[in-house]
């Protein structure tokens, strides 16, 4: 039986709040409802197709994360059980079961908190032009993939959906942020990814790079958003690993990695993505949760 994918939802019933690249947002009374759907973005354009199970894998792999990392910051993250969902949220209980949770109503801080612990993707091509990433100077004759002596802290933008992020220097990100906010931003991207970091290398696993987003909440920062998925990180075959070239991946680098194939020039509309690097890229969503919890979803 084909795997019903879930590009879209319609809860009638339900105040829908807001729709990003990947979810759809419902408020539930005090509470945000965040569906994670199988739509699929790549440079900040999002396909017309999408990835089957990959919601579900967002869902379960960030709930991993944040009771791992909850000892660091708390997170925004009430249940993933939908028979804890208010009433109200039954009747969609299908769709909603495995890609949903019922999270905190925080408001976000405007700012993409992104670690790297190796040079990939758009901080190498910016290393390449200028020999910095966000501002931060960095040795020379770094090749590509390689490790960072120690991980950095590179911020970004926070985009509109078809809006590209930007990476900023922090004197830009204090022009967004107050410097006590930034400070621990920084401080507490840096302590969750070294512990994930740490974690996944022991299955196998390089986390290259990966991002973060927190808020405010009742007066407190907390983690909010996904947390270390296939979407929003670089996880990296051990194995395979060696610098001075691109790395196999099982993220949705697979997906840029076609488009760049075919010439996309990162402009919607997006063209159709083949069967094949579909399945694939479902592969390997599925993969690395298997591979980090130890559990399947399929």
């Amino acid at each position: 039986m084909k795997t019903k994918v879930v590009l879209k939802t319609n809860f009638p019933n339900l105040q829908f709040f807001a729709e990003g690249k990947v979810r759809d947002i419902y408020e539930v009374g005090e509470y945000l409802l965040l569906v994670s759907t199988d739509r699929i973005s790549a440079f900040d354009v999002i396909m017309k197709q999408g990835i089957p199970h990959k919601g579900i894998v967002l869902t379960k792999i960030s709930e991993f994360w944040f009771n791992l990392n909850k000892d660091i910051i708390q997170n925004h993250l009430v249940t993933t059980n939908v028979d804890e969902y208010p009433k109200e949220c039954k009747e969609y209980a299908d769709v909603l079961n495995g890609r949903s949770m019922l999270v905190k109503k925080a408001k976000v801080v405007p700012i993409e908190c992104i670690v790297r612990g190796y040079i990939s993707g758009s901080g190498w091509n910016d290393y390449k032009k200028t020999g910095k990433i966000s501002g931060i100077k960095l040795p020379r004759d770094l090749q590509e993939s390689e490790k960072f002596p120690e991980p950095i802290f590179t911020p970004s933008t926070k985009a509109e959906i078809g809006e590209h992020d930007e990476n900023i220097s922090a004197d830009e990100a204090l022009k967004i942020t107050d410097e006590v906010t930034f400070r621990l931003l920084q401080e507490k991207t840096l302590q969750i990814y070294k512990k994930a970091s740490e974690f996944a290398l022991k299955k196998g696993i390089i986390i290259a790079d990966t991002k973060m987003e927190f808020g405010f909440y009742n007066g407190d920062i907390i983690l909010v958003d996904e947390l270390l998925t296939p979407d929003s990180s670089r996880f990296w075959p051990l194995d395979k690993y060696e610098k001075g070239r691109g790395q196999e991946s099982y993220d949705k680098q697979f997906v840029r990695d076609y488009l760049l194939s075919v010439n996309f020039n990162k402009q919607p509309p997006p063209p159709v993505l083949p069967e094949e690097i579909i399945k694939k890229t479902s592969d390997k969503y599925l993969n690395i949760y298997k591979m980090l919890t130890g559990k399947s979803i399929i």
